[in-house]
């Protein structure tokens, strides 16, 4: 199965609680910071929602 490397680089700062919580649930808590998931229907939808948050490259 494909990986994808998901890196959060803006804030959740003042962003809808349910994009915090997408964020949370993808494993970042702050700029910077890097997760490897597996390019599941459920993960791309997760990056899907926080596009504008986060930059997807393949792992």
């Amino acid at each position: 199965m494909a990986k994808v490397k998901v890196k959060q680089v803006k804030s959740s700062i003042k962003r809808l609680q349910n994009q915090k919580r997408t964020l949370e649930a993808l494993g970042l808590r702050g700029i910077g910071k890097e997760v490897i998931h597996d390019a599941t229907p459920n993960i791309l939808g997760m990056i899907k929602k926080v596009e504008h948050l986060v930059s997807v490259s393949e792992a």
